[in-house]
């Protein structure tokens, strides 16, 4: 099994609400938890393509999570 780790620092007063709007695209695979600020997501895959693929799609959630909340366009045309 494969393994990544990604922690990311908000604002502490966004960090449970960005945590909340990624969990529910977290698979059986990934756990995400949120502390004071820092949000943590631990993904793991069978295959090191599988870990790349799912961090990609992680870190495109988050930056549209952080985009919404702060009220920034999410278009990137």
């Amino acid at each position: 099994m494969r393994r990544a780790t990604v922690r990311t620092t908000v604002d502490a007063d966004d960090g449970a609400t960005i945590a909340a709007a990624l969990v529910p695209d977290n698979t059986d695979e990934m756990t995400t938890v949120e502390d004071e600020g820092t949000i943590t997501t631990v993904i793991e895959r069978p295959t090191t393509s599988g870990v790349r693929t799912t961090v990609d799609d992680y870190i495109t959630n988050l930056t549209v999570a952080v985009q919404l909340l702060n009220n920034e366009p999410t278009n990137h045309e």
